[in-house]
């Protein structure tokens, strides 16, 4: 996979994971261009288009465009299932996502991308697994969040006494 793009039906980009090397200017132009092709296309449309040299497999979701742009040879019935799970870890963990979880807890989100998704090709396929560690992640941040709070109470104690 080349690059994961979010964005919602007004064209508002929530979410842009790139995994080639490319300059802002081109990835905005490559964004534009790409969110202007699907969102013109007929929701009866087949969900794979052929664009420059690559293949876009896209799937909207509520009120979400999910678009990965993939190389030739790749399999678009794989990337859309890649789509899919992506999807179905966002459900497990926001509890049926919608496009304000992405607005609002967009580190979250990619954190959850780049648990499943390494250098564009799946790491892990076991939702169970992804989920495991984003549970760990967020429990260390909640001890981590604890203990700087209760670092700060003894400083504020040994300030005033």
């Amino acid at each position: 996979m080349q690059f994961m793009l979010l964005f919602s039906r007004q064209g508002k980009l929530r979410l842009q994971k790139w995994y080639v090397p490319l300059c802002d200017k081109e990835k905005k132009k490559i964004t534009r261009e790409l969110v202007q092709t699907v969102l013109a296309r007929k929701p009866k449309m087949c969900s794979f288009l052929e664009w420059r040299d690559l293949k876009i497999v896209y799937k909207r979701y509520a009120s979400l465009y999910f678009c990965c742009a993939i190389e030739d040879q790749d399999n678009e019935l794989i990337t859309l299932e890649i789509i899919h799970r992506y999807v179905e870890l966002l459900d497990k963990y926001f509890g049926s996502v919608c496009e304000l979880d992405i607005i609002f807890n967009f580190e979250k989100a990619y954190f959850i991308l780049d648990e499943f998704l390494l250098g564009g090709e799946a790491q892990e396929t076991s939702k169970k697994n992804v989920l495991k560690a984003i549970e760990q992640a967020d429990l260390l941040q909640e001890v981590d969040l604890g203990i700087s709070y209760r670092l700060e109470e003894i400083e504020a104690f040994i300030l005033h006494h």
